[in-house]
């Protein structure tokens, strides 16, 4: 298994998903969250296996993992000897806006 690092604000979106979803009805923030573990011990045990994000610069080495109940991705990059998660975007809202965290 490769270790996954969060970048802050990746971490900070997680939460924030959850609790909206929390807030729409008790239980979802949990499920949401649950959804996002299963995508973090997939990625952690076969980080190149899913594909690059689309409209990044490929060479960036940046890929996408879908969860498959809620509309959002999990933007990564595989290190070699860890995966850091850029962001957990909301695949309809500001696309791209996670970009900037690339640079720090």
């Amino acid at each position: 298994m490769t270790p996954i690092r969060f970048h802050t604000e990746a971490a900070e979106e997680a939460l924030a998903a959850a609790d909206w979803y929390e807030s729409c009805r008790s239980g979802l923030g949990q499920e949401f969250l649950a959804e996002l573990d299963r995508a973090i011990a997939v990625v952690s045990e076969m980080p190149l296996v899913w594909p690059h994000w689309r409209g990044i610069v490929r060479r960036l080495g940046i890929r996408q993992f879908l969860l498959s109940r809620f509309p959002y991705g999990m933007a990564y990059e595989p290190t070699g000897d860890e995966v850091v998660v850029y962001a957990i975007a909301h695949l309809a809202r500001r696309p791209g806006y996670w970009r900037e965290q690339l640079r720090s």
